[in-house]
């Protein structure tokens, strides 16, 4: 028996499924998973950050929350952002001697399988919808009234 295992695409971050160009497979277009950006409404009780974690590491913990892929977090996901947020702690509180580049590397790692930036969604399929700025979809409609009324439309 052979277990098959689908993991992310290695090289370039290829672009977002609108910014592509040309005819892509409906397949292809399925094998994206869409998911609304902004903090998801069902997050489950998570512990706060530890008081003893540098500011940043707090932050970013914090922004986990309302990040569109927190949606998709299971509890195991939470222990290891926790644990991610712990060892960035560590990593910028390395003041004598500089951070270690292994410890950096380790934590590039953690942090990737949370896909917390954009290029490690896009190597997972995923997308998070972007919201558009209010006023930009009436804008464009108001450019084709205007257009239409100038020429007798």
């Amino acid at each position: 028996m052979t277990l098959e295992v689908v993991v992310g695409a290695r090289g370039p971050i290829g672009k977002r499924s609108e910014e592509r160009m040309g005819h892509r497979s409906k397949e292809e277009k399925d094998s994206i998973t869409k998911a609304p950006s902004g903090a998801p409404v069902d997050l489950p009780d998570l512990p706060d950050p530890s008081p003893t974690w540098d500011p940043i590491a707090t932050d970013w913990y914090l922004s986990l929350r309302e990040s569109g892929q927190a949606a998709f977090y299971q509890p195991s996901d939470w222990a290891v952002a926790r644990y991610a947020a712990e060892l960035m702690s560590r990593v910028l509180d390395c003041s004598e001697r500089g951070p270690n580049g292994q410890l950096v590397a380790a934590l590039n790692s953690v942090m990737s399988s949370l896909l917390t930036t954009e290029g490690d969604r896009r190597r997972a399929r995923m997308e998070l919808e972007r919201k558009k700025p209010a006023g930009q979809a009436d804008a464009d409609v108001t450019v084709l009234d205007d257009y239409r009324s100038a020429f007798g439309g």
